[in-house]
């Protein structure tokens, strides 16, 4: 062996002190700076510690150990080193364990030189806590986990340490954790060569586990801050060798620590640190609930460094925890990475961005967890101050009041949280969009949003109140448009809304197209529509399917969100932290939970919940900990759904608390202690039975005696308690009990929920009394649903009311007969379901003791006749009633009847000024006021479908109002008369004109705002066209629309729409890119309002200005890929659309035009001759279409062909036309008639009156503000100038042209004339 001499510099002993720790944010200095002067220079080794066997030196950076001990031989000494050294060669470099580096001597004794390890002993560290330092939890598990891990790398090198000791742990700070270095290898024992691969299990499995046992006093020590006795070599069992590895042998220290009491180790430490040192020191415990590597300690103990202020740091028991009770709850949320990323994606393209409304569904298995995934963005929506709004519809319950329901309590919910000032912006919102009087539809079915705009005032809500208590039925299509006025109103970037309906599969077609009606809106911005539906219950046959389908045609991109079971980890964390254990010791249950539940969220809390139940999973007080048996949940055998193994599990509980449960299965997902009290009756239901269902975590307590179910297959697990077989005379039970002990002021409240469970169970009565009974609770039910706007479900109520009915309920009840089939056939009829209609209206037509009791079933009868498009049939029905009200029509009208009723009606007039027309008495005759009800139905379907009758169904409308006085519909009797006055070929513009202004003081007299769309769609697009300025009538049409969507009337709002864009476009040339955008909006209007007539029209205008902007973009493509302009014509002229006929050649004839090419014009003019107008009504792009007929004729009569003659004749009879129509209104049309007639010249080569008009022309529209004529006469001047070789002047009116094109917006036609300004700039001499 080398002397002393040879060894080179020895260094100080590991345990030196060195500087703080530097943890992250601690000032705890447990490593001073070493003491004595800094700049010394050390010459010799130093002592640093020397016990009875060792004694250790330190020479810089270099520590050698030498033995004290004299009984040994050198030789065995020798060995005992040799065995350090290799177990420091065998451990891999990342190991942090003392670095032998040599074998040699000092001091004449056999010693090992190392590398020097800074920081100081566990020991040290321990008895500077003991001093008084403060050290945190935190500083506390980062020593821990340093120790842990460096055990784990020993342990993964092949090695155990087998005498882990304060005093041979070195701590020292690095990047802001600690680092632990294990020092003293003379114990440790290799178990695992590398190069061995038949490595003895169990004795590797016993070398681990007392290395984990004494982890566990370590860390005890470490946490209690105490420390144990001992020196380097002092606490470590014997060595022996044998080949390569070492022998063991028993420690008496550990045993005697074994023997101390667990309770006493584990006593104030959080419950997560007491599971995990309880678990490494309990050797009596079951494998599979003790550790089995370091490394799941160290895993374990960083979990709690990420969780050290949530709920892994408890350290008190509450009461649950005491009574060995689980508490798990429903809203836990584990796992979900991909899907919450996506859906908060969501979350900030559509809240935060907000420039389109976006819609998400959420489908999976019931109790995945679905609703528990959308709860997760309540947080950040909260964060911008956002409004969630959330609903659930329910297998038994009413699905159209759903959405209702949940604006009620968002809106109840601003009212208890006195959230009135903050959100004032929202209120005008809604004010502006709904209005705040009793007009409003919607305060009806949301109550709390009538008292929070009333705010509070009990005489504002009064007034309300009082101003709607004419029941009258509003359409469904005002409801949903109001619905989706109200979201918008809510919605803002200010105050972003996300919207959640639950059980989708569930919901009704309303409220279904209520959503596609939101998601078409396209005044509706930071909303995210969110719903969940069970994926096992929706097909392809699907009501929620087809919408779904219908909303993606639309060009809504649904992101689908699919939900699964949660990872076998996920049930792992959910265990970890219900039980505040650490996840190592949790697996091998969660494993089995996972295995027995298949990972479906409320399977597993529902068996975890029958565990703690059964015993199987217990607190024990003296390990501090959960237990678990393990191989008895194995053998456990459970249903193969959540709903029959929690029913099972109820069977098992008292008959008492299974009755108490059927009930309250029965009561609906909520329920209030009242119903049960009531529902019960002599059973002695007691509170206790409450809280009990709380307890087992089958209800949820809201309030004092309000009760909701956890989760709705909770509530199906309950009843299916009832036997499939008495589950009819139950409910009969349940919905009787409730009638019996319900007054009648408390019957306003509980009649659906009387109703529903008697309707399950009327099958079972047969007593003739009793029928009619229920039968007179479903009509009190349907009409209350009727006046509440939920049709569908007032629809169900009636049907079964009739039902019930016996053939002799005409004779012995009739008035309850005869209002089920009135209040059946107008729900049949809002709801859409003519089928049922046709069939139920026999009965009544036949049996009704008066013809009066049959007029509101007959008036639904004709409305879904029309709304069916079946109008000639229609019409033959009015004719039908109105002969039976005394009102007998032709159905063949002869020249003779037409001037007949023409001459009475003007024999009538005759005299009479605006003011006597606007005095004549009130309509008061109930069988004349249904006849003009009648009349207004036949006016539409005669308008469609036979042209000829409509006149005459006006003139009576007219003569019917003079003779019997004025009612709401005599308003539009006037406006249509006036609309036939100024119509070929009466022509009569003047009398149109002040009928027309009669029509619309006589709705403001008569308060009838229900006609303003009716009316203005009729003044302003068919009367004041020929008299007024053409954009003093836009914002009528506007007005009309709003007016139109709250009171339902789509079909007019939506037509008031369309001539506003007809007017602006054609006629008053508004910017086409603005226009552009205005159409395509009022077309997914019109779209989602099922106003096809009217959305194609949109379709086809928004076409146009595509085309005359120069965007080669297809209009139709957005609803249906398949259809393009000249596929939808075909199938018009297939089906004799004229209408539409007409309006897709105006487009075609005026685009083609504008671009210049006059051939294809003049091939649709000749095309459009096919479909005449007739004597019906025009609108303002019919009159611009001949205006550009008489162009186009002029253009072609230059061209001197054979057709020059009938060319010439089509500009003259467009003179002759427009000259009639200046008369009436110079500013319209003075610019038209101008440039026609200049036109004119310019054939007949008459230069000077062809200059003076295409000056004039131009003059009047640009003073009449027609941007796009004024830059058409340029264009046609610039070509008269062109053609008299005027090459200077000719420039200079195209450049004026291409400056009023491009202020236009029309970049087609901008590029045009560029091209004729190209080619005409060098003909020019620049003087111009």
């Amino acid at each position: 062996m080398d002397s002393i001499s040879s060894l080179g510099s020895l260094g100080l002993g590991e345990a030196s002190p060195v500087g703080s720790s530097g943890l992250g944010g601690d000032s705890i200095d447990l490593y001073p700076p070493v003491g004595g002067n800094s700049d010394h220079v050390q010459t010799s080794p130093q002592l640093v510690h020397q016990s009875n066997r060792t004694a250790i030196y330190r020479f810089h950076d270099t520590g050698i150990k030498v033995s004290l001990d004299r009984s040994p031989s050198d030789e065995q000494l020798i060995r005992q080193l040799l065995h350090e050294q290799n177990v420091s060669n065998f451990l891999p470099e990342s190991c942090r364990k003392r670095q032998v580096t040599d074998v040699t001597s000092f001091d004449r004794r056999p010693a090992l030189s190392f590398k020097w390890v800074n920081g100081i002993t566990l020991k040290e560290w321990l008895q500077k806590v003991q001093l008084g330092i403060q050290v945190d939890l935190n500083v506390r598990l980062r020593a821990a986990m340093a120790v842990a891990k460096t055990l784990s790398n020993f342990h993964e090198g092949g090695a155990s340490y087998n005498c882990l000791t304060p005093e041979n742990i070195v701590l020292a700070p690095f990047e802001g954790e600690y680092v632990a270095t294990l020092i003293d290898l003379s114990s440790a024992l290799v178990f695992r060569d590398g190069k061995k691969i038949d490595v003895d299990a169990d004795f590797e499995e016993e070398l681990k586990g007392v290395d984990l046992r004494s982890l566990g006093l370590i860390l005890n020590q470490i946490f209690r801050g105490e420390e144990s006795t001992g020196g380097e070599e002092g606490a470590g069992p014997g060595s022996g060798s044998k080949d390569g590895h070492v022998e063991t042998k028993e420690d008496p220290d550990l045993n005697r620590r074994k023997r101390g009491k667990q309770q006493a180790v584990t006593d104030g430490l959080p419950l997560y640190l007491g599971s995990l040192i309880s678990a490494l020191l309990d050797t009596s415990a079951s494998p599979q609930v003790c550790y089995e590597s370091a490394k799941d300690v160290f895993l374990d103990l960083k979990i709690m460094t990420e969780n050290a202020n949530g709920c892994l740091s408890k350290c008190e028991l509450d009461d649950s925890t005491i009574k060995s009770r689980l508490r798990l709850q429903g809203g836990m949320f584990y796992g979900r990475q991909v899907q919450m990323s996506m859906l908060l994606h969501l979350f900030q393209s559509s809240v935060v961005l907000g420039n389109q409304p976006m819609m998400a569904t959420i489908s999976g298995y019931p109790g995945t967890g679905k609703s528990t995934l959308v709860n997760q963005i309540k947080k950040p929506l909260t964060d911008l101050n956002g409004c969630f709004v959330e609903g659930k519809f329910s297998k038994n319950a009413r699905p159209d009041a759903i959405l209702a329901s949940a604006l009620n309590s968002f809106f109840g919910n601003i009212l208890e949280t006195n959230g009135r000032n903050s959100l004032m912006p929202m209120k005008w919102r809604i004010n502006d969009a709904i209005g705040s009087g009793g007009n409003s539809v919607l305060f009806g079915v949301v109550p709390n949003l009538q008292k929070w705009m009333a705010d509070g005032n009990s005489a504002n809500e009064n007034h309300a109140q009082s101003s709607s208590g004419v029941k009258r039925i509003v359409s469904d299509h005002r409801l949903k448009f109001m619905f989706c006025k109200l979201i918008g109103a809510i919605a803002s970037h200010a105050h972003p809304l996300v919207l959640f309906l639950d059980d989708l599969q569930w919901a009704d077609e309303m409220t279904l197209d209520i959503i596609r009606m939101m998601m078409t809106d396209p005044d509706i911005q930071h909303f995210l529509f969110l719903g969940c539906y069970r994926d096992n219950e929706v097909n392809i046959s699907h009501p929620l399917t087809a919408k779904l389908k219908a909303i993606r045609e639309q060009g809504i991109s649904i992101v689908t969100i699919k939900i699964g079971p949660i990872e076998k980890e996920c049930v792992n964390t959910l265990l970890s932290e219900a039980m505040c254990m650490p996840p190592s010791l949790c697996r091998p249950l969660s494993n089995a939970v996972h295995s027995k539940t298949g990972g479906i969220i409320l399977f597993v809390l529902r068996f975890l919940a029958s565990l703690n139940d059964d015993k199987d999973l217990w607190f024990s007080m003296s390990a501090r900990r959960w237990m678990f048996n393990l191989e008895e949940i194995r053998r456990k055998e459970i249903h193969g759904d959540v709903v029959s193994h929690m029913t099972e599990r109820m069977k098992s509980l008292s008959k008492k608390m299974q009755m108490g449960l059927k009930f309250a299965a029965c009561a609906g997902p909520t329920f209030s202690t009242m119903v049960l009290d009531k529902i019960q009756k002599d059973l002695d239901f007691e509170d206790s039975i409450l809280n009990s269902c709380v307890q087992f975590g089958f209800l949820q307590n809201e309030s004092s005696n309000q009760y909701v179910w956890a989760h709705d297959q909770i509530q199906q697990a309950a009843y299916d308690l009832i036997p499939l077989a008495k589950r009819e005379s139950f409910h009969l039970l349940v919905g009787t009990r409730l009638f019996m002990s319900t007054s009648p002021s408390e019957l306003e409240n509980m009649l659906f929920f009387i109703v529903d469970n008697m309707n399950r169970g009327s099958k079972l009565i047969d007593d003739q009394d009793q029928l009619y009974e229920v039968s007179q609770l479903n009509l009190e039910a349907g009409e209350k649903a009727l006046s509440s706007s939920a049709f569908h479900s007032a629809a169900k109520y009636l049907m079964t009311g009739l039902s019930l009915l016996r053939p002799e309920s005409w004779e012995l009840k009739y008035n309850l007969t005869i209002r089920l089939y009135d209040a059946a056939s107008e729900a049949l009829f809002v709801t859409g379901d003519f089928s049922r209609l046709a069939v139920l209206i026999e009965e009544p037509l036949m049996n009704a003791r008066s013809f009066e009791d049959k007029l509101n079933i007959m008036n639904n009868l004709v409305r879904a006749l029309a709304a069916s498009s079946k109008f000639e049939e229609g019409i033959t029905k009015c004719f039908s009633i109105l002969g039976q009200l005394g009102e007998v029509i032709p159905n063949e009208i002869t020249p003779d009847i037409y001037a007949k009723e023409v001459s009475h009606v003007k024999q009538l007039l005759k005299g009479k000024s605006q003011q006597d027309l606007l005095s004549l008495p009130m309509m008061s005759e109930t069988r004349k006021l249904a006849a003009m009800q009648f009349m207004n139905h036949a006016l539409t379907m005669t308008f469609i479908a036979k042209p000829l009758l409509n006149p005459i169904i006006v003139l009576r409308m007219v003569k019917m109002s003079i003779e019997h006085g004025m009612c709401n519909i005599s308003a539009f009797g006037f406006a249509c008369y006036g609309a036939w006055l100024v119509s070929e070929p009466t022509c009569d513009i003047e009398g149109g004109h002040r009928m027309g202004r009669v029509a619309t003081e006589m709705m403001k007299q008569l308060g009838a705002a229900e006609m303003t769309p009716r009316l203005y769609a009729t003044v302003y697009g068919f009367i004041n066209i020929w008299k007024e300025p053409w954009q003093a009538g836009l914002g009528k049409h506007l007005e009309a629309y709003e007016s139109g969507a709250a009171t339902g009337d789509m079909e007019y709002a939506t037509t008031n729409l369309y001539q506003y864009s007809n007017t602006a476009l054609y006629g008053c040339g508004e910017n086409l890119e603005t226009m552009a955008q205005n159409i395509q909006s009022y077309a997914r209007r019109a779209f989602q309002c099922n106003q096809r007539s009217n959305w194609m029209t949109f379709v086809i205008l928004h076409q146009l200005t595509l085309d005359l902007m120069g965007i080669e973009e297809n209009a139709f493509a957005p609803y249906s890929n398949a259809t393009t302009e000249d596929s939808y014509f075909a199938r018009c002229v297939e089906d004799n659309a004229l209408s539409l006929c007409r309006l897709i050649c105006c487009k075609k004839k005026y685009g083609a035009f504008f671009q210049g090419d006059l051939d294809a014009a003049a091939k649709v003019y000749e095309q459009s001759q096919d479909f005449p107008i007739g004597s019906t009504g025009r609108l303002v792009n019919i009159l611009v279409s001949t205006f550009i007929d008489g162009l186009i004729g002029f253009f072609f009569a230059r061209k001197h062909r054979d057709d020059e003659a009938k060319w010439t004749n089509v500009g003259q009879d467009a003179i002759e036309s427009l000259r009639k129509w200046v008369r009436s209104s110079e500013w319209n049309f003075s610019n038209k008639l101008y440039l026609l007639e200049a036109e004119f010249y310019f054939l007949n080569e008459d230069d000077e009156r062809a200059m003076a008009c295409y000056n004039a022309s131009i003059k009047s529209a640009r003073e009449h503000r027609f941007v796009h004529e004024e830059g058409l006469a340029e264009e046609k001047l610039a070509t008269y100038l062109l053609h008299k070789s005027q090459h200077d002047d000719s420039l200079r009116h195209f450049i004026n042209a291409k400056r009023c094109y491009d202020s236009w917006g029309a970049c087609t036609l901008v590029r045009r004339v560029e091209k004729a300004i190209a080619i005409l700039l060098p003909l020019c001499s620049g003087r111009g």
